[in-house]
């Protein structure tokens, strides 16, 4: 996950390098959402060897394609504040080495999904880092404002790892949580690109949905963000959802709408800023209730009526 202010002195460790390389925050959130997916498939029935690859490969895969990232984006980070302190930028790691690092991870995570679970498993994963790495990174982020709305596939495919690792397709309620994870990209990338609309300019990077009208941008954030209720409605009847965690999904869909709702009137740091740094909790509060999911149904909690 990117940070709206990234330390300007950069770190020397070569450890520390690479770990940055590796994007831990973004990584970090696809393991969470394949968590999301794999308890949605089937919550009466986890398997934590299962879980257990499928985020291991998925990382694995994940941290691959944030070095593939930092190879293709190494110019574009030299003219940035917020990322000219990167390794590849910064001329500290070599850009073969990262690439070709990269490339292992990923073909070593998708192939082991596919091997140790199912086939569908590894090629889910291996869209997410296609998508990430070819589609936004290479061809659409330097091209289109609407980057962001395409390269969000890449952040659902998780969810689709994980219900496919759980239990071998698909089920209606995991693509929902894909779909929802789809509609939560645009509100998070966006809130962050409000916030560094001069830097993204730099770099020549169009991040916005219309970069010479900031207000129109911040509406479509708050638009962005209330399309997160319905995809929750869908998420809530397709899958087997107790009625706590179905109030909660709603709740946390609800405050996201307002903590962005100002910027419809308003666009200021302090407001996107909000909306931005709400995103990755409410990601976070959306999976933590679809793990608690499971106990409160085997408890005898009901799904909704």
């Amino acid at each position: 996950m990117s940070s709206p202010a990234e330390a300007t002195a950069a770190p020397r460790s070569p450890l520390r390098d690479w770990w940055t390389l590796a994007k831990p925050g973004i990584t970090l959130l696809i393991c969470l959402v394949a968590v999301g997916g794999f308890f949605l498939a089937d919550p009466s029935n986890i398997d934590w060897l299962r879980l257990g690859l499928v985020v291991g490969f998925g990382a694995l895969a994940s941290a691959g394609s944030g070095m593939l990232n930092h190879y293709l984006e190494r110019d574009r980070d030299r003219a940035m504040k917020r990322t000219r302190s990167r390794p590849l930028a910064a001329d500290r790691v070599l850009p073969r080495t990262a690439a070709a690092v990269g490339l292992l991870f990923v073909a070593l995570g998708v192939g082991g999904a596919a091997l140790t679970l199912n086939p569908l498993t590894g090629i889910s994963i291996l869209a997410g880092a296609l998508t990430y790495v070819v589609v936004y990174t290479a061809w659409l982020k330097p091209r289109s404002s609407w980057n962001i709305v395409i390269g969000g596939f890449a952040g659902s495919a998780p969810a689709l790892a994980g219900g496919a690792a759980a239990v071998g397709h698909w089920t209606p309620g995991v693509l929902a949580f894909a779909l929802l994870v789809f509609l939560w990209t645009p509100p998070h990338f966006w809130s962050l690109a409000l916030l560094l609309k001069d830097d993204y300019a730099r770099a020549g990077l169009p991040m916005l949905p219309r970069m010479d009208d900031v207000a129109f941008s911040a509406r479509v954030v708050v638009v962005s963000a209330a399309l997160l209720l319905p995809a929750a409605v869908l998420v809530i009847l397709l899958g087997t959802i107790a009625w706590p965690v179905a109030v909660a999904i709603l709740a946390l869909g609800a405050f996201f709408v307002v903590f962005t709702a100002p910027l419809w009137t308003e666009v200021t740091p302090r407001r996107a800023r909000r909306g931005f740094i709400y995103s990755g909790p409410y990601l976070l509060g959306i999976v933590v209730a679809l793990v608690l999911n499971a106990p409160l149904l085997h408890l005898g909690v009901g799904p909704r009526p």
